[in-house]
């Protein structure tokens, strides 16, 4: 049955035509939408009961991928698909829209790239540089009002909060070539006062090695882990795999260049990066 559905969803991607939206900038055309009908037919062929499982099989498949940042950058804004470099954004996106096109019992490249554009922009829908939803916490708050993810932090034994005002892009526009774009910097900034005195949960670093705490994690998990910095939410992402009960993350690691599960555990790797506060748990919904 598996080699079926393979040789089927083969057939459909050669006769279909992967460039038919204006909107879609492939890195490899025809070895990335190969490629994600493989990942969705054979993780569909699993059967797994929940996103979570899901998530953690997929991203392991992308285990020793290249580290590469600033892929989704380019004029103009467009859908990129890039399986073959990530970094910890990327990778944390493309898994979920795999994961929950396989929610809705597809298999195919094309609904895959629906969902990444679903998951990625403001509305679901592409509309420019500012419709990216660039803030870990805007992304949170888009794709809770849409029924994608949920905040799962608060289920933790003790979430704690803080209050954080968001401007890191405009206050450092230096930084984004996009933002040399009046009206693109004017749209961030337009972004960025929703989230004045922005309030959101966290798990403490403290908290992490707490014998409850590990327990509340799931495979499959989103952790966005949270920095110090006093205007941005987060600095990187990642995705939960349990070995042997403890919590584990599964990252695009730019100090190591490629996607690995960490050598230590999740509490300790956080203890050990001074410039972490915490982390927040999101989970995908379908």
């Amino acid at each position: 049955m598996y080699r079926l559905l393979l040789i089927i969803g083969v057939f459909c991607m050669v006769w279909g035509d992967a460039a038919a939206s204006a909107n879609v900038r492939f890195h490899n055309e025809a070895t990335d939408t190969i490629r994600i009908n493989e990942i969705l037919i054979e993780t569909a062929a699993k059967n797994f009961k929940e996103p979570g499982e899901r998530n953690a099989y997929i991203a392991k498949k992308f285990i020793d991928t290249p580290y590469v940042g600033g892929t989704l950058e380019g004029s103009p804004e467009l859908v990129t698909v890039n399986l073959d470099e990530l970094d910890c954004t990327t990778f944390v996106d493309v898994v979920l829209a795999m994961s929950y096109t396989l929610g809705e019992g597809r298999t195919s490249w094309r609904d895959f790239v629906y969902n990444l554009e679903r998951m990625r922009y403001r509305g679901g829908e592409l509309n420019g540089y500012a419709s990216r939803l660039h803030y870990i916490c805007d992304w949170v708050v888009d794709n809770i009002h849409r029924g994608n993810i949920e905040d799962a932090t608060r289920l933790f034994p003790r979430p704690n909060y803080i209050v954080r005002s968001i401007d890191f892009m405009s206050s450092n526009r230096d930084k984004y070539p996009a933002l040399a774009d009046s009206t693109e910097f004017e749209r961030i900034k337009n972004v960025e006062i929703g989230y004045r005195s922005h309030r959101f949960p966290y798990i403490k670093t403290s908290d992490l090695a707490n014998k409850d705490t590990k327990a509340a994690f799931r495979d499959g998990d989103v952790v966005a882990l949270v920095t110090s910095a006093k205007n941005l939410d987060v600095t990187h992402m990642g995705i939960i795999v349990k070995i042997d009960g403890e919590p584990y993350l599964l990252h695009a690691s730019s100090s190591n260049g490629k996607v690995e599960i960490t050598q230590r555990p999740l509490a300790e790797f956080m203890k050990r990066n001074r410039s972490l506060m915490g982390v927040r748990v999101l989970r995908l919904k379908e």
